[in-house]
């Protein structure tokens, strides 16, 4: 796997290459969204680009840099908050250079946009998200039959590890980013072996969110989704089967509150690593 490009590469990629995509392109309903960086294991001082995705089953399309939608979007190391820039309308969306080795966690966090579903496509969407308690919500005060109007926000992560895997310190990928909603591992999952146990604890507006559908999903077999709910204490530990890249996923909804022509407030929460093959794993 590439380490990252080299930064006159770099440069001529982001002045070059033009996205034509933006969040707001796509509903809420039927694509996943997510940080894929040009390398999980750069080289201090390379330079990498940072790119957004929105697809399923890992499959995605390139989502361009919206300088409007952009609330946050930065690597955190070791309590410090480093932008990633980027030009507007360019893709990938931002480029990160880590010259200290060790664990970084990429964020990105959207302003709402909104998305307007039928009744029927919106009840399907509820069920494939998990969303039973809005489904019976929308069934008691007989909105069945009503369209969603909805606003969605992002909330993603990442887990790249710069410099030498077996060397580089691992500290900091189960501290709370402050994303509305986050997903946050309470195991290195970067160092996990393929068919370990992934502790997780899942977040809103920092408080833990229990019962909530919590999906993984990974190259190896990008169509296998490894699912569950969380416990009161918004956590659950998932089994990974295989290494390579893996994304998981949640979402949560709560009824819109002041927001002009929106009923429901969903808010995206997800997270990319890789676990590496069993050669290449640091020693235990």
């Amino acid at each position: 796997m590439s380490r990252g490009l080299s930064p006159r590469v770099a440069t001529a990629l982001i002045g070059f290459v033009t996205g034509v995509l933006g969040p707001a392109s796509f509903p809420a309903s039927t694509h996943d969204f997510w940080i894929e960086p040009g390398s999980f294991d750069p080289l201090p001082g390379a330079v990498v680009p940072v790119r957004l995705r929105v697809g399923e089953h890992l499959i995605g399309d390139p989502v361009a840099r919206d300088q409007d939608l952009i609330i946050r979007f930065a690597a955190l190391r070791n309590g410090r908050e480093l932008p990633i820039a980027g030009m507007p309308g360019q893709e990938p969306a931002g480029l990160m250079r880590p010259v200290d080795p060790g664990l970084y966690v990429l964020v990105y966090a959207s302003r709402p946009s909104p998305v307007n579903l039928e009744a029927a496509k919106f009840e399907k969407y509820l069920a494939e998200e998990g969303l039973e308690r809005i489904l019976q919500l929308r069934e008691s005060r007989g909105e069945k039959q009503k369209g969603g109007r909805e606003v969605f926000s992002r909330c993603a992560k990442s887990i790249v590890i710069c410099g030498d895997p077996e060397r580089a310190a691992r500290s900091g990928f189960d501290r709370p980013a402050g994303l509305i909603t986050e997903i946050v591992p309470e195991a290195d999952p970067t160092s996990l072996a393929p068919g370990g146990h992934l502790p997780l604890r899942l977040l809103f507006r920092g408080k833990p969110l229990s019962d909530a559908l919590v999906t993984a999903v990974g190259t190896a077999d990008p169509s296998a989704r490894i699912s569950g709910r969380t416990r009161a204490d918004g956590r659950i530990v998932l089994a990974l089967p295989a290494p390579g890249i893996w994304l998981v996923k949640s979402v949560q909804m709560v009824r819109a509150s002041g927001i002009p022509g929106a009923d429901w407030e969903s808010f995206w929460a997800s997270l990319t690593f890789r676990i590496p093959t069993p050669d290449s794993q640091p020693p235990r």
